[in-house]
């Protein structure tokens, strides 16, 4: 395991033996092989975020023929296939001639990434090629001014990684996966997502962490204020790269069994949780930063049923209708985590954390060891920046730009949805303006017409109202979420 594997870089300094002091299980090596770095950098007091692999997309909805933008930490990147090496490609989307956004440009037909503004090319390693406006026998694409950065891109687990600090490092430092998927890859079903977050990746971290909020948070989702009991989590083990812990009793009141723990500094995290009932499932996050106040969420949830049945309706289900139910869940507690992260941050950030929050059961375990190694090493992704202004309740419920447009299922579903409603709303029409037209044409003869197409009429004027529920579904999220919805009587 990815922690196991990083013991005790906190036993460099005096302030590390008095972190280990108060966590027994931690080590005093890195247990790394003599080539490798720990993710986060070498300072052994300091978790460095741009010195790690970040996922960046789900390589099922990249296109090998459209140039990609993302910004991973501030940082604006475009993503394009390679042609000529057959990979995935992260380069700084900014053209070192005129600090064009080469996320506007193309792959051109020598397999180049071209710039938009003056057609200056570059290759997958990030050097020019050709400028176009260079007199014959003139050499300025051999400066390395001319170079774009490239960083170094990794595909594991269905997603594409990129690393964000020095490229040299990049293969020294692990790949932060999903540990059981790769040490056990047989049997399991999984279920994917991301959408594009309006707060912070410690906030979301933060939410993931703490189970004991899903009973009320998610009533009537994924949860119930029945099951709402004492929440009793133990910390086992922790360092500078992470920590694990333990629920014993796990949720639903201890009738799923011991729920475990993993935290893979500083963006990963998964619960494992096995029961007779559903098998294994994991519930795992990436937190991708993206820019202070915004993140990335990779949701991830591998199955190991008991029998075939539930893997085989999970697998007979769209992946876009399944999503339209996952972002209607991170809505649930959408809203007030925006504010929530700009009241702490009001009260100190996580520096202050122990004073701006009231913790005083056992069930905020996870919660006060994110902050107490987000202080201990000061993993601060944005050391020094404020929150932007808060945004509107409709911004934030806003699904279409967040998710459907860069999620390949969704927006084919998206645009074939609208396709079909325009053609049922056409074809309405027409049946309607034919109906009087053949009772006055055909008199007594035309009732058999008529009664067919008032009823293809009424059909497709049903099928246009629940087609653009679903449009509306993957456009807007729902203003109440159904905790706060009145009970069933």
């Amino acid at each position: 395991m990815v922690v196991e594997a990083a013991k005790g870089a906190v036993n460099a300094t005096q302030d590390g033996l008095d972190w280990a002091a108060a966590h027994p299980d931690t080590r005093d090596s890195l247990g790394k092989a003599p080539d490798e770095r720990p993710a986060g950098g070498l300072d052994p007091n300091r978790f460095d975020w741009k010195e790690c692999w970040y996922p960046v997309h789900y390589l099922e909805d990249l296109d090998k023929t459209q140039l990609t933008r993302f910004t991973l930490l501030g940082r604006d990147l475009v993503l394009w296939w390679d042609p000529q090496a057959s990979c995935w490609r992260a380069f700084e989307d900014q053209c070192p001639h005129r600090l064009a956004p080469l996320s506007e440009g193309r792959v051109n037909e020598a397999g180049l990434l071209e710039c938009p503004y003056h057609g200056w090319a570059f290759s997958g390693e990030g050097t020019c090629r050709f400028i176009p406006q260079q007199p014959t026998g003139g050499t300025a694409e051999q400066s390395q001014r001319a170079c774009v950065a490239s960083l170094p891109t990794v595909e594991m687990q269905g997603l594409l990684f990129v690393y964000a600090g020095q490229p040299e490092h990049a293969h020294h430092v692990q790949v932060p996966v999903v540990e059981p998927l790769q040490t056990d890859p047989d049997g399991w079903v999984v279920i994917n997502t991301f959408r594009d977050l309006p707060y912070d990746a410690l906030t979301l971290l933060e939410n993931v962490l703490d189970s004991s909020h899903l009973p009320y948070t998610h009533h009537r989702s994924v949860g119930n204020r029945a099951n709402a009991a004492p929440v009793e989590l133990e910390v086992v083990q922790a360092s500078r790269q992470g920590f694990r812990g333990v629920w014993a009793e796990g949720p639903r009141r201890g009738k799923l069994g011991r729920q475990d723990t993993t935290f893979v500094a500083p963006n990963l995290m998964w619960h494992d949780l096995t029961s007779k009932q559903f098998g294994r499932t994991l519930t795992v996050v990436y937190a991708t930063p993206i820019r202070k106040g915004e993140c990335r969420l990779f949701a991830r949830f591998p199955f190991k049923f008991p029998s075939k049945l539930p893997a085989f309706f999970i697998q007979l289900t769209p992946r876009w209708f399944s999503h339209i139910g996952q972002n209607a869940i991170l809505e649930d507690d959408q809203i007030f985590l925006h504010f929530q992260e700009r009241y702490l941050e009001q009260r100190g950030g996580s520096a202050n954390f122990a004073r701006a929050f009231y913790l005083p059961t056992r069930a905020d375990y996870f919660v006060s060891e994110l902050h107490k190694w987000v202080n201990r090493f000061e993993a601060d992704p944005f050391p020094g920046e404020l929150l932007p202004p808060a945004l509107p309740v409709e911004a934030l419920l806003d699904r279409y730009h967040s998710h459907t447009q860069k999620c390949g299922s969704c927006r084919r579903a998206f645009n074939t949805i609208r396709k079909l409603r325009a053609g049922a709303a056409v074809s309405g029409a027409i049946a309607f303006l034919l109906t009087p037209l053949l009772s006055l044409l055909l008199g007594q003869a035309a009732l058999p017409v008529v009664a067919t197409l008032t009823l293809v009429t009424s059909g497709l004027g049903v099928t246009w109202w629940l087609l653009g529920r679903l449009e509306r579904q993957m456009v807007e999220g729902r203003a109440i979420p159904p905790r706060n919805l009145p009970e069933p009587r």
